[in-house]
């Protein structure tokens, strides 16, 4: 059973980035942040996680053991999605973790992940609209839902495309911009796209149906689209973008050099040799979907863990999902 006075963390790693979250019982963030592992960096050749990248994962998993201890953790969700699906030694490298940092790391499937991400994103949905169609672009998946907006969101249909920033930039090419790669790209991703709309009958929902996307893809976008200064994922977060405005933003992405990009305060080292697959990605899907503009997101995953262990908090141990949630002792405690 959960212990009064003790804090939540959630923990989303991706293919790309490790997330960590931490609320009080009330849901107030206490420390939010990510470390970019690049968990699937060289991953796509023999689909095996390599020993830096291994190395690269499990430093953040000591790291955020060590920020929970010191923010009095008492429960954790720890999922890990695309990467770990799809790698040889993925389940070795969730071994390595629990006994390397205590978190014991959940691998789950595409349909889960876009559930705790509906419960994240909608949280930035207009209460207007009875319906949303949320999409979020990973490094290693995309999920695309159509669902209900509501007090008990249900998910009306989804579907997880098999390619994110990370494994697209690798297996077509485009670390740098190519259109020939570019446009090979995006013909893969318009085929889940179409059938999405198709089988979703997105059509009849479309006049009462808002579109939220999250991931860091459309909140970097925002802020070149807008000339920040600086990115700043917070002050994006929540932001309505028109196509428009979103397609201006796509082609600077496209017209800039590797120095460029490495070097935009948008964009940066961690995110530049996958950048133009994401953009790829991102903009074949708002085009499939045929909406006029969308709403970004920072709120995903880890804000629908948040929730739904605050909310079972109340009540039982158990996640909405029928999973148990795990008390955090750290490395070394059987649990």
């Amino acid at each position: 059973m959960l212990i009064n006075g003790k804090n939540f963390a959630a923990i989303d790693l991706g293919t790309n980035s490790c997330r960590l979250m931490i609320t009080d019982k009330t849901g107030k963030c206490l420390y939010r942040n990510s470390i970019p592992t690049k968990l699937g960096e060289g991953m796509y050749a023999h689909m095996r996680f390599t020993p830096e990248a291994i190395e690269r994962g499990l430093k953040a998993f000591r790291e955020y053991s060590v920020l929970m201890k010191k923010y009095d953790v008492g429960v954790c969700r720890a999922i890990a999605t695309a990467s770990c699906r799809m790698a040889e030694n993925g389940a070795d490298f969730v071994q390595e973790v629990r006994k390397r940092s205590g978190v014991e790391l959940e691998i789950i499937d595409g349909r889960e992940e876009a559930r705790l991400n509906l419960k994240g994103a909608l949280l930035n949905a207009p209460e207007n609209s009875k319906y949303a169609v949320v999409y979020d672009l990973g490094g290693g998946s995309t999920e695309i839902s159509l669902a209900t907006n509501d007090k008990f969101p249900k998910i009306l249909y989804t579907v997880s495309i098999p390619w994110g920033g990370r494994n697209a930039a690798e297996a077509f090419g485009l670390t740098d911009y190519d259109r020939s790669c570019r446009e090979n790209l995006a013909k893969e991703i318009k085929t889940y796209v179409s059938d999405f709309v198709v089988k979703s009958g997105l059509d009849n929902y479309r006049s009462s149906c808002c579109l939220l996307a999250t991931s860091s893809t459309p909140l970097r976008l925002i802020a070149l689209a807008e000339n920040w200064n600086v990115y700043d994922r917070f002050k994006a977060d929540g932001r309505t973008i028109s196509r428009v405005k979103l397609d201006e933003a796509v082609k600077r992405v496209y017209a800039m050099d590797a120095k460029e990009r490495l070097e935009s305060p948008y964009i940066g080292e961690n995110r530049a040799p996958i950048f133009v697959a994401a953009c790829t990605i991102f903009k074949t899907i708002y085009d499939g979907l045929g909406f006029d503009e969308l709403t970004a997101s920072l709120k995903s995953a880890q804000d629908g863990i948040i929730k739904e262990l605050i909310d079972n908090g109340k009540t039982d141990t158990f996640c909405q999902n029928g999973t148990r949630q795990k008390n955090f002792n750290g490395p070394g405690q059987n649990r």
